[in-house]
């Protein structure tokens, strides 16, 4: 464990960035209460600080493969509020996975928040996997925020897997996400959300299909409890021939409100475009039959909401 890090670092560490003890294979930088607690390079990945603003620009060697690169921000001061910009430069042909995340520790009255603006450029053929996480914990009545912005351009060939999960304990949270894809482009992106008490969380997202043959896919799962409130609004739009599917399915508990506003946009009489969308409660008979296994209600429910969200 890095001399920068403390045991509350660590825990936070391993649930947002899967970083046992701090550590991570490849190349890592660690961000902590608005300053760099740990950060290594390698051979396939170079990352830099911003010289203009908080942030730091990623490197993906062309062709490298298989590289990894861990960049979690982790809060741990009540009070601190901050905008970080990442722009991530992956060369042709490159393979590499990214995992991101933000955990707050606030145990303090003021408000904790995390805004990161995260940017790919996506060179032609790249494979990205892209993973973030957010998670917040703390006993104070602070708040704790994040606001988390993606736009990624990908080229001609690059394929971009994105995987997004809201954990629990945060209090509020808007994501705005934009993916534009050019010829024979792909994009996937997961989102997992889970809400509780009076949380509030927003999702606004558009894939722009913009080259022949350009594909994407959205799959939206989502719990809102008690009388937490969300709202989803995923586009998709086609400008050329291409396909895109979106689909949103929530389970709504207790006094909680979701609001699921798929859009699809066709520009073109080539672009084939789908979505869905479902919010409804856990069924009864799902509860009924793991009740009878001998699991109570509150188990049989969480079983049933972990399996959802997986």
């Amino acid at each position: 464990m890095s001399e920068n890090l403390n045991s509350v670092d660590t825990a936070l560490l391993e649930i947002i960035a899967d970083m046992p003890g701090g550590k991570a294979p490849g190349a890592v930088n660690i961000r902590k209460d608005s300053g760099c607690a740990e950060r290594l390079t390698t051979e396939d990945v170079d990352i830099q600080t911003k010289a203009d603003k908080p942030g730091i620009d990623i490197y993906v060697k062309a062709g490298a493969k298989n590289a990894m690169c861990h960049i979690p921000v982790i809060i741990t001061q009540s009070g601190l509020t901050e905008t970080v910009y990442n722009d991530f430069y992956i060369g042709e042909g490159a393979e590499c996975t990214i995992i991101a995340g933000c955990g707050i520790h606030n145990c303090g009255e003021g408000e904790s928040r995390h805004d990161g603006v995260h940017t790919f450029h996506i060179e032609k053929n790249a494979k990205v996997t892209y993973v973030e996480k957010h998670y917040g914990e703390g006993d104070g009545g602070g708040k704790r925020n994040m606001n988390p912005k993606t736009v990624a351009f990908l080229e001609a060939g690059a394929f971009l897997k994105m995987d997004t999960s809201q954990i629990k304990g945060i209090d509020s949270t808007r994501r705005d996400t934009t993916i534009v894809c050019g010829a024979m482009a792909e994009t996937v992106v997961t989102e997992r959300l889970q809400t509780h008490g009076d949380q509030q969380a927003v999702s606004s997202m558009e894939i722009v299909l913009d080259g022949d043959d350009a594909k994407g896919r959205v799959i939206s799962r989502s719990v809102a409890q008690e009388q937490s409130v969300q709202t989803f609004c995923p586009k998709m739009t086609g400008n050329a021939r291409c396909f895109g599917h979106v689909q949103c399915d929530s389970i709504i508990m207790g006094e909680a409100k979701i609001s699921s506003v798929p859009a699809i946009v066709a520009n073109s009489t080539e672009a084939e475009l789908i979505h869905e969308a479902a919010i409804g409660r856990i069924a009864g008979d799902q509860l009924l039959k793991l009740e009878t296994l001998g699991l109570t209600r509150e188990e049989a429910e969480d079983r049933i909401l972990k399996g959802f969200l997986a």
